[in-house]
């Protein structure tokens, strides 16, 4: 896909632009390169553009998403994050907001990562140099992205996101004097979270035992723990002596659908419970049909009187 703007005949944007011309085709590829590398804001504009016919539209739909989001203090009044002239002061976020919607993104969409850990590139053919704005991603160790900002009333914000070991933090730093404080301010925070959490994967110490299923089409059903369901963030001195109880009925009754919970594992700690994760069917079976059982239990008879 491509897409165009005429965003250039914008005077006064302000803030970091990648320079479209009239008539400009670039690759929606490269523009989200411009606009995660470098934060290039007319890019931005040309994205809003071409996703949604116009600024104020793209607009709406990020108000919009930032209500399903949860996102109780965000009002977006540009795609940019500029100061807006009179509508400034509606233009607003805090740190929680931005990391709910930082989440969603890596959670959803990963391969911005793919963006987002550029250091260094090149649209237009080699042309035009991009050199990302995030210091993060080449100096501090596990760094994902995610985005940095700053206007003369926000200051120097950034979205910091790194992944070490399995696990992936955020931090969002807003309002901060000078553009390499937000840096060091969310190496502080990361390192924090670093070194005081870590991830348990609660799967089971044995392999799970099969359930009986009655009048099923099969005997048993195989039961399994989504890895998925089974992350407990914990201290990590809290990540010893911990201890897994096994619980599922005796059998279950047919049908039984993949993905029915069958029973539960539970991590304890000192007898504190920590983390409760569904034990789920990992197949369907069908519950016998009338003329099954019929055949069956003929069949059974047959085998017995020979």
């Amino acid at each position: 896909s491509s897409a165009a703007s005429d965003v250039y005949k914008r005077q006064g944007m302000g803030g970091s632009q990648v320079y479209l011309k009239e008539g400009e085709q670039m690759s929606v590829s490269e523009l989200l390169k411009c606009i995660t590398v470098v934060s290039g804001n007319d890019a931005a504009v040309a994205m809003a553009e071409y996703l949604s016919g116009s600024e104020a539209a793209f607009v709406a739909e990020m108000n919009l998403r930032a209500r399903e989001l949860g996102m109780a203090d965000t009002n977006f009044v540009n795609c940019t994050g500029l100061d807006d002239g009179a509508d400034a002061v509606n233009h607003r976020t805090s740190a929680y907001d931005i990391a709910l919607m930082s989440r969603q993104l890596l959670k959803y969409h990963p391969l911005i990562k793919n963006y987002t850990t550029i250091w260094m590139d090149t649209v237009r053919g080699g042309t035009f140099g991009l050199s990302n704005t995030n210091k993060l991603i080449r100096f501090y160790e596990g760094a994902t992205g995610l985005k940095t900002g700053s206007t003369d009333s926000a200051r120097y914000c950034i979205s910091a996101t790194a992944e070490r070991e399995g696990m992936e933090l955020i931090a969002v730093v807003l309002k901060s004097p000078t553009g390499q404080q937000r840096f060091e301010d969310a190496k502080t925070l990361l390192n924090y979270g670093f070194s005081t959490y870590g991830l348990v994967h609660a799967s089971p110490e044995e392999p799970l035992p099969p359930v009986p299923v009655t009048l099923g089409t099969r005997d048993a059903v195989q039961s399994m723990v989504d890895p998925a369901e089974g992350l407990l963030l914990a201290e990590k001195a809290r990540l010893q002596g911990l201890e897994q109880t096994v619980t599922l009925p005796e059998s279950a009754a047919a049908p039984v659908r993949q993905g029915d919970v069958l029973g539960t594992l539970t991590v304890t700690q000192n007898g504190e419970t920590l983390l409760e994760v569904p034990i789920r069917a990992a197949e369907t079976v069908e519950k016998l049909t009338f003329g099954a059982v019929s055949y069956t239990h003929l069949r059974a008879h047959e085998t017995a009187a020979n």
